[in-house]
């Protein structure tokens, strides 16, 4: 990479910044869990590669600047990880994976500024079902939480009726408010029946995809320009035959 940004190097690779990386860090994410979805070994080391290549070329950027380096990048997260596991690198005591888990962030709360408040630190660049997915657990530990399921079930139902009547309204911006208010409360059931919102959203797509495609194929290629009863029969038979 500081061959590329050298002078004779690649003029792409030069232009770059941390700003115009972000698309591509994402991007490169997901493709890792794409591979691993799809348990394709081959290109999960291949996709592995790429996201550290994004490390690399933004520890680059920064080397350059002389604010800090790639050795640098990975003494930190050694000392995070030494850090957050004293039961292991310490003395306390060895714990099973929920009370890790709990004490894991016991330990990153008290590695915030003071007064930084119980939701600081979750990034609203996170996809939106694992953003409240994340804010409500943080929330939930300070307290701010429902005794058992049967709250978030209830407030579903309110919810919803609150959403049925915006749409009684046909004002976008109210509607786009209760669909809002309707996903966070669908994310919330979830935490408490410990369903992670955002797979379950991922399975739904590949189940459509499967079932549109089934739906195609039934047709005998596409459903452009059928009726829509004609297609929801299509649909039900095509819902029956896949899972």
């Amino acid at each position: 990479m500081h061959r590329l940004r050298a002078p004779g190097g690649c003029p792409w690779d030069a232009e770059q910044t941390h700003v115009s990386l972000r698309r591509y860090c994402i991007e490169e994410a997901y493709e890792v869990v794409d591979a691993i979805d799809r348990d394709d070994d081959d290109a999960l080391e291949e996709e592995l590669g790429d996201l550290l290549l994004q490390v690399v070329f933004h520890a680059e950027l920064a080397t350059e600047d002389e604010r800090w380096t790639l050795h640098e990048v990975a003494d930190r997260i050694c000392d995070k990880l030494v850090a957050r596991h004293p039961h292991v690198f310490g003395s306390e005591e060895r714990l099973d994976a929920e009370s890790h888990i709990k004490r894991w962030e016991d330990i990153k709360a008290k590695e915030k500024p003071a007064g930084a408040g119980a939701l600081a630190g979750v990034p609203l660049s996170l996809p939106g079902l694992t953003a409240s997915e994340k804010l409500q657990n943080r929330a939930a530990r300070v307290g701010f939480e429902w005794p058992d399921f049967k709250g978030a079930q209830a407030k579903l139902d309110e919810e919803l009726a609150e959403l049925h009547e915006a749409l009684a309204t046909e004002d976008k911006g109210e509607i786009a408010h209760e669909i809002g208010d309707v996903l966070t409360t669908v994310v919330n059931l979830a935490r408490f029946k410990g369903i992670d919102p955002e797979q379950a959203l991922r399975d739904a797509n590949v189940r459509f995809q499967h079932r549109f495609k089934a739906m195609e194929t039934l047709a005998g290629g596409s459903i452009e320009g059928r009726a829509l009863s004609e297609m929801l029969d299509l649909w039900n038979r095509a819902k029956r035959a896949t899972t």
